[in-house]
């Protein structure tokens, strides 16, 4: 399995220009929660908690997270964690309201996605690995903390990797 850089660097690589990376701060959670929200209905109840496709995906991921790096992990599971919480308030509205939000939120955040990819000139990075599907939430959090000036030697191994932003 890659380490933390490799899994960065790859996706850094479809992702260096400023506006498509601007795109997926916003585009990214609103997907998160979407995605969440539409997996949110109950498959069983084990021992008093109701198990979900979306619980089962948050464990998963924070999983994923984890193995990779404790630092991102832990920042990954409040990350995940509010989105997961968000998509709980979702699922909690009436059907149609449900359904209508959480696919406007898909929509929007693969709108906002395809515009900033738009910008790259180059297709989405699950493309060619459908692991980045994981990797991209990890990355907004990764971008924000290189921008806060945290974990420079990880950034500078990335755009080693990748190039830099810009």
């Amino acid at each position: 399995m890659k380490n933390l850089t490799e899994h960065l660097s790859q996706y850094a690589r479809y992702h260096r220009d400023e506006r498509n990376i601007l795109t997926h701060y916003a585009g990214i959670p609103l997907i998160l929660v979407a995605v969440f929200s539409l997996l949110y209905w109950p498959l069983f109840s084990l021992a008093g908690v109701v198990i979900t496709p979306a619980l089962v995906l948050f464990i998963g991921g924070m999983a994923f997270y984890l193995r990779l790096d404790l630092r991102f992990g832990l920042i990954m599971l409040l990350f995940s964690g509010i989105s997961l919480l968000l998509a709980a308030q979702l699922a909690a509205l009436p059907f149609w309201l449900w359904l209508g939000s959480s696919i406007a939120l898909f929509v929007v955040g693969w709108v906002l996605q395809f515009i900033g990819h738009y910008y790259e000139g180059k297709k989405p990075a699950f493309v060619d690995d459908l692991v980045g599907l994981l990797v991209g939430p990890l990355f907004i959090v990764a971008e924000l903390s290189f921008k806060l000036g945290l974990r420079k030697p990880l950034q500078q191994d990335i755009e080693q990797n990748a190039g830099k932003t810009h």
